[in-house]
């Protein structure tokens, strides 16, 4: 099998959703701005975005398919939920999810409430694909997640892959939904590589993935965090400490049953989240447990989340503020003492 980056991974997604349907198109910043500057750059390709993650579609598909945006989300994301309800796929890029203040009501009172408004009558098969996550010493306004704004209104779908496999198959299927899907990738994963199956299917939305099979605790890891879970995993495998690791993949719609299947089997649950803590993803998805598994719980439900600040700018403070792969042992360690 070839062996991908997340990067990789998407591009080729959108180059076969390009190539097998004629309606898909993108639109974005940057993301076909720089064609002709191969006098001081060496290529004569667009710049595919602030990431290169779309850099080559101009040349295969065209500008009018490919289509440079102004610095203006409100007018671009406006005009995407307008082709979407008219027959288009239009795929626009938020350049960074920090951004979306200024597109919100093109997402909220738009895209996410056509098909309520109009009797189950209208689809919006719109894809904002977006960039998310600190660690990449980015500043407070370009390294937030914001998983749980989007989630929190009905009528979006919300997707967040940790793997190359993950990235390409949920956008096919995220390219393929017939209602607006927020896909986000992670800044720090673009370049993070696993094998990918060829002629790998779309990956259906709303269906979750053990990474990791065990018996004495379960972690449930949001996107980056998958990273970390894995490593606190298997160091705590040499004390014969065997971690469950839970990524949903999908925030909206979440794959509650396989989530409360492994808190049944373990009955101890911790759930890190790169986010804020106040009605983050990991709130949410402790409350569902609470409701669901309390019977089952035999430890307090641990909740390992950024602090409730903006992302540091300094290095060192960055660090700290991303939960590790050490304050995660050390969380699973004070729960099995239950």
């Amino acid at each position: 099998m070839p062996i991908l980056t997340v990067k990789e991974a998407i591009n080729q997604a959108l180059v076969e959703s390009f190539t097998n349907d004629k309606n898909v198109i993108l639109m974005g910043e940057d993301i076909a701005g720089g064609k002709g500057r191969e006098q001081y750059q060496g290529t004569q390709d667009a710049w595919g975005g602030p990431f290169g993650v779309t850099q080559g579609l101009l040349t295969k598909f065209g500008p009018e398919r490919v289509r440079d945006t102004t610095i203006a989300e409100a007018g671009f994301f406006g005009a995407a939920v307008g082709a979407a309800m008219t027959g288009l796929r239009p795929i626009v890029e938020l350049m960074y999810v920090d951004f979306a203040g200024v597109c919100f009501d093109q997402l909220m009172n738009q895209a996410a409430k056509m098909r309520y408004m109009f009797g189950g009558k209208q689809n919006v098969p719109m894809v904002v694909r977006t960039v998310v996550g600190a660690g990449f010493r980015a500043g407070s306004e370009h390294s937030q997640t914001l998983y749980s704004l989007y989630t929190h209104i009905p009528g979006l779908k919300v997707v967040a892959p940790y793997d190359a496999i993950d990235a390409k198959g949920l956008l096919l299927s995220s390219i393929i939904d017939n209602d607006p899907v927020i896909f986000m990738e992670h800044k720090r994963l673009y370049m993070t590589k696993c094998e990918v199956p060829e002629n790998l299917k779309p990956i259906p939305l709303g269906k979750g993935r053990i990474r990791k099979k065990g018996k004495d605790i379960t972690i449930v890891a949001i996107q980056r965090m998958n990273l970390f879970a894995e490593e606190a995993a298997n160091l705590l495998s040499e004390e014969d400490i065997e971690c469950e690791i839970i990524d949903p993949r999908t925030y909206s719609p979440l794959d509650e049953t396989l989530i409360y299947e492994s808190v049944k089997k373990t009955g101890k649950v911790i759930i890190i989240d790169e986010s804020n803590p106040k009605c983050s993803l990991a709130s949410e998805i402790s409350s569902l447990i609470s409701e669901n598994c309390f019977n089952d719980l035999k430890a307090p439900i641990l909740k390992l989340t950024a602090p409730h600040t903006p992302v540091p700018f300094s290095p060192p403070m960055e660090d700290f503020y991303i939960p590790s792969t050490k304050k995660i042992i050390k969380g699973i360690k004070t729960i099995l003492k239950y």
